[in-house]
C-alpha cells in the first residue's frame, strides 16, 4: 500500500528470503496480538493486521477501504489528527448489529499528514468470565440445596397428596374444594423440586459431534407446535457451520428453555423471535484448573424483540431464584447456564442492535475435524 509522498506500509509477512537483517515496523505489527489498523485522512481504513481481522471477525476484503464510521461505528474525523487520542469504555458498532466494548487508542503517523494508526483493546470478555465464575459457584450452592431439598421435601409431599386423595372421597362437596387446593398446592411443589433436581445431576454427558441446525430445527418445530405456535421464529444460519462438540438432549432442553424465555418476554402482543448462527474466530475461554484456554467459536444466539430484564437485574439472570416474572421459579436460565457449562461451553446476556433487542448468546467448542 503506497503512502503520499512515496514509501509503503505492510501488516502483511515479509518474504521468506529477507528473514535475515532487522525487523521492519509492519512485520512488528503483523505479530503483534492487538489489533491495529491503518488510517488515512478520510477516516479510510488502508491496511489492517490479522489480530484486527480476528477481533473484528471480518476479512480485509469486508474492512479495506471503508470508514472506521462504517466498520466500527465510530468516525475519526472529529479527533485531532496530529496527536495521540485515547477513549475508553467505547462501545463499537459492528456490522450485523454486533457490539464489542473496547478501549481504543490513536496515534498520528511521524511524517504522513493527517494518517493516524487506530488500536483497539477490547475487555467485554473479561467481566463476563469473572461473572461465569460467580455463577458457576452459585450454581454448586444450588446443586447441594436441590440435592437437600428433594431427599427431605419430596417423599413427604407423597404421603400429605395421597391422605387429600382419601379425604376427597370422604369429605362433603364444599370440603372436596379444600382437599383439591392441597393436591394442587403439593403438585406445584413437587414440580418445582423436579426442576431442581436437574442441579443434582453431575453425571458427565458423553460429547459427540453434533451438527446444531439440525438441533435448532427440532427445538423450533417444538416451540411452533406448543408455547410458540403464534409466533415467528425466524431462522439466519450460517450454511458453512462445522460440526459442534457437545450433548444433543442437553442443547435440545437449552433452546427449548431459551425459546420459551423469548416468547414469554414478548408477552400477549406481536413479535419475533430469531435464531442465528456464525463463526467466531478467536474466541476462548479457560476455566479453572485447566492450563489450556478452550477455543470456543461455534455462536448461536436466540434473540427476541421484547423488552428484556430490569437493568439491575441483568447480571444476576443466570443465578438461582432470579426470576423477574410472577410465576417463574427462578431455575429455567440457571439450569441452562449449567447445561452450557456442563458442555464446556458459555451462555450471555445482553441486549444489542438498534432497536435494542434482547440477546442469549451460546458459545460453544467445534468437533475436532476427523482425518
Amino acid at each position: 500500500m503506497a503512502l503520499p509522498g512515496g514509501g509503503l506500509i505492510r501488516f502483511g509477512r515479509r518474504p521468506a528470503d529477507r528473514a535475515a537483517g532487522p525487523l521492519t515496523a509492519g512485520e512488528l505489527l503483523a505479530a503483534m496480538a492487538t489489533p491495529v489498523l491503518a488510517v488515512d485522512p478520510e477516516s479510510r481504513i488502508v491496511d489492517i493486521n490479522a489480530a484486527a481481522e480476528q477481533f473484528l471477525n471480518l476479512s480485509r476484503n469486508q474492512i479495506l477501504g471503508r470508514t472506521t464510521e462504517e466498520v466500527i461505528g465510530h468516525p475519526l474525523t472529529t479527533m485531532p489528527s496530529d496527536a495521540p487520542f485515547a477513549a475508553y469504555d467505547l462501545t463499537l458498532q459492528l456490522p450485523e448489529e454486533r457490539q464489542l466494548k473496547v478501549d481504543l487508542m490513536v496515534s498520528p503517523l511521524p511524517d504522513r499528514l493527517g494518517w493516524r494508526v487506530v488500536s483497539l483493546h477490547g475487555h467485554a470478555r473479561g467481566p463476563f468470565l469473572s461473572r461465569t465464575s460467580e455463577r458457576e459457584s452459585g450454581t454448586r450452592t444450588a446443586v447441594a440445596a436441590a440435592a437437600m431439598l428433594a431427599h427431605e421435601i419430596k417423599n413427604p409431599l407423597s404421603a400429605v397428596r395421597g391422605a387429600a386423595q382419601l379425604l376427597e372421597s370422604t369429605v362433603d362437596e364444599a370440603s372436596q374444594g379444600l382437599t383439591s387446593l392441597i393436591r394442587d398446592e403439593v403438585d406445584r411443589v413437587a414440580a418445582l423440586i423436579d426442576r431442581m433436581q436437574g442441579f443434582t445431576d453431575t453425571r458427565h454427558l458423553k460429547m459427540e459431534e453434533q451438527n446444531i441446525h439440525a438441533i435448532l430445527a427440532h427445538a423450533r418445530e417444538v416451540a411452533l407446535k406448543g408455547f410458540a405456535s403464534n409466533r415467528d421464529i425466524r431462522e439466519l444460519y450460517d450454511p458453512s457451520l462445522p460440526p459442534m462438540l457437545g450433548h444433543r438432549d442437553s442443547m435440545i432442553q437449552i433452546l427449548i428453555n431459551l425459546l420459551k424465555n423469548a416468547s414469554e418476554a414478548l408477552g400477549h402482543g406481536p413479535g419475533t423471535i430469531t435464531l442465528t448462527t456464525a463463526y467466531r474466530h478467536g474466541v476462548s475461554m479457560r476455566r479453572l484448573g485447566e492450563e489450556e484456554a478452550r477455543q470456543l467459536p461455534i455462536e448461536i444466539c436466540v434473540i427476541d424483540d421484547g423488552p428484556g430484564a430490569p437493568p439491575e437485574m441483568g447480571t444476576h439472570l443466570f443465578d438461582p431464584f432470579v426470576t423477574s416474572k410472577r410465576t417463574g421459579s427462578g431455575l429455567g436460565l440457571a439450569l441452562v447456564e449449567k447445561l452450557v457449562s456442563d458442555q464446556g461451553g458459555f451462555i450471555e446476556y445482553a441486549r444489542e442492535g438498534r432497536p435494542l433487542r434482547t440477546v442469549f448468546r451460546i458459545l460453544m467448542p467445534r468437533a475436532k475435524v476427523k482425518a
